[in-house]
């Protein structure tokens, strides 16, 4: 009995510690994250301005957990989840040999990126969709790996091999810049004029309410990028 009660003690001891750790290195990683979107945005506003000082980019910082790139009519929202997840055995990265040679790679921080309207925030409209452009998984090892958005605009078959990805600021940089590409091109389309030819009083009065113009959103890929 007691060689069983050592065996449960062990493995909630060492699934607590690695768990701990990646949580460490995730938060690490979407610290870097927020000081490289800060100096990002502060060169192309620096650009941009030159050109067209109507064009606003924006960084705000929410929280510890939380920041956004507000440009144009886009807003990107960058949320690191505060918990530690696995997948099922058949979900792709869970099959590689890497992961199936340390039980401690099993598990994973994540970050996501949403892309909303910008004025979805403006004028508070609950019910407006944001869409996943892309989520970055964040192991033991301080390795990383981007599933989600075909669209992102990233290296071609470097971004699905967690093995060989170590967390650097150049990649961070490069995972920020291709979330705003795939956000520029995420067109803002209008509803079919049958769905707008009658409206009610209080759709009136709440003017931003009359149409609700939607993102086209993004194709997913249920594998990794690449």
């Amino acid at each position: 009995m007691e060689d069983k009660l050592d065996d449960i003690i062990n493995g909630l001891h060492q699934k607590s510690k690695t768990k701990q750790a990646i949580y460490r290195h995730t938060l690490e990683t979407f610290n870097r994250m927020k000081e490289i979107s800060q100096k990002l945005v502060a060169e192309l506003t620096d650009r941009i301005t030159r050109q067209d000082a109507d064009v606003i980019i924006e960084y705000r910082n929410i929280g510890e957990h939380e920041f956004q790139i507000k440009f144009s009519g886009d807003l990107l929202v960058f949320v690191m989840h505060s918990n530690i997840i696995t997948f099922p055995d058949d979900y792709e990265i869970m099959r590689s040999e890497y992961v199936e040679e340390d039980f401690r790679r099993r598990f994973f921080g994540h970050i996501m990126a949403y892309n909303f309207m910008a004025d979805t925030i403006k004028y508070n409209r609950l019910d407006d969709p944001g869409y996943l452009v892309g989520r970055m998984l964040v192991n033991i090892e301080k390795h990383f790996c981007i599933e989600g958005v075909k669209q992102l605009d990233l290296p071609k078959g470097k971004m699905n091999n967690m093995q060989e990805n170590a967390i650097n600021d150049r990649m961070l940089r490069i995972i920020v810049e291709s979330a705003m590409i795939a956000a520029v091109n995420n067109d803002l389309m209008g509803q079919d004029v049958s769905d707008i030819e009658r409206i009610t009083l209080k759709q009136k009065l709440e003017n931003s309410q009359l149409t609700k113009p939607r993102k086209l959103g993004f194709q997913i890929s249920h594998e990794l990028t690449h």
